[in-house]
């Protein structure tokens, strides 16, 4: 149905905005800013599924890779993608899927929803401390310890408010078809 596949696509282009935003309520911490995107990233994946969800990032990355500054601390470009920081901005899209595809799969149950947004964190931090090892020649505890331990405490609790909100939203948005 064609008017379900606007209000979808309307759907992404407003996550892949909120995504933009939410990059820059940071506390800009080297090398890595703790910033709320990540709260986008999951909501998306659990409100859109894994094919729109991946799509709303994939399109939040298309516009920083161009030059638009949606990145943290208003930036943009190619030299964000590639820079110790790309790992995790591209693993947005895979988290998003993920999520979503375990959400579209198995429920909005909170156990699903528990283990879907601990799969996407898992996901974006696999993606980025690989490559920001690879890129930095760090080791793996010194990578770990400048770009997990300090993200912990608030990824956990952007998880815990993407599921809330996951599960009083998405009854809702199926309702837009």
């Amino acid at each position: 149905m064609k008017n379900e596949k606007t209000v979808k696509l309307c759907i992404c282009a407003l996550f892949a905005a909120l995504t933009a935003v939410l990059s820059q309520i940071s506390i800009p911490l080297p090398p890595i800013p703790i910033n709320l995107a990540t709260f986008s990233v999951f909501l998306a994946g659990a409100l859109l599924g894994a094919k729109y969800g991946a799509l709303s990032q994939t399109v939040y990355v298309l516009l920083g890779a161009i030059g638009v500054p949606v990145f943290s601390s208003f930036r943009g470009g190619i030299d964000v993608i590639v820079g110790p920081t790309g790992g995790y901005i591209v693993g947005y899209i895979l988290a998003a899927a993920l999520v979503g595809w375990i959400v579209d799969r198995y429920g909005l149950q909170i156990r699903v929803l528990v283990i879907a947004m601990f799969s996407g964190f898992l996901t974006y931090m696999i993606c980025g401390t690989c490559y920001y090892m690879f890129l930095t020649k760090s080791g793996l505890i010194a990578a770990l310890m400048a770009c997990v331990v300090p993200f912990l405490i608030g990824d956990f609790l952007k998880m815990v408010l993407a599921i809330v909100l996951a599960r009083k939203l998405r009854p809702i948005l199926s309702k837009l078809k």
